[in-house]
């Protein structure tokens, strides 16, 4: 290849965002759940979050519109509806559609964490299946910002919008 190829060379004005891992604050949203939203693109219907999960945590049984990628950094964790355990450096791919409840077992000896990469929304289902709310990556963006000053960090924060 030849030089300026741009297989062989990049161009640094290609990078558009870069936030540190102390840029973007840890928020407490209750429960023992703890969340930092990354990028959320509404018009793709693309959210990048981070999710710290205490032992103990289940989150209600959900249905997701579009595809989801999740990797776990540390702890371990499950769906309730399924056999296997994500560990750290587990990585899961859910297609649109699936329908599942998280759990991290009580008996975890740390603190769980999972980047989740999520197209679409989450539909939240009753114990019927009905569905009782909708997440989306605008809604969760606002939830944290609004979490993030209530705990006494400044806006704005800078997340990936678009």
């Amino acid at each position: 290849m030849s030089e300026g190829d741009p297989m062989t060379s990049l161009d640094i004005d290609d990078v558009v965002h870069h936030a540190g891992e102390d840029d973007l604050p840890w928020v407490d949203a209750t429960g023992g759940i703890w969340l930092k939203v990354l990028r959320v693109d509404p018009a793709a219907g693309i959210w990048v979050v981070r999710n710290r999960f205490e032992p103990g945590v289940r989150l209600q049984t959900h249905r997701h519109t579009g595809p989801v990628d999740g990797y776990t950094v540390s702890g371990r964790w499950h769906y309730l509806e399924y056999d296997f355990y994500s560990t750290a450096g587990s990585y899961i791919r859910e297609p649109a559609g699936s329908v599942h409840t998280l759990d991290v077992p009580a008996d975890n000896d740390e603190v769980t964490e999972i980047l989740f990469i999520m197209e679409g929304v989450n539909l939240n289902l009753g114990a019927d299946g009905s569905v009782e709310s909708v997440t989306d990556g605008s809604g969760t963006l606002a939830a944290y910002e609004a979490l993030a000053q209530m705990q006494g960090f400044s806006l704005p924060l800078p997340v990936i919008r678009a």
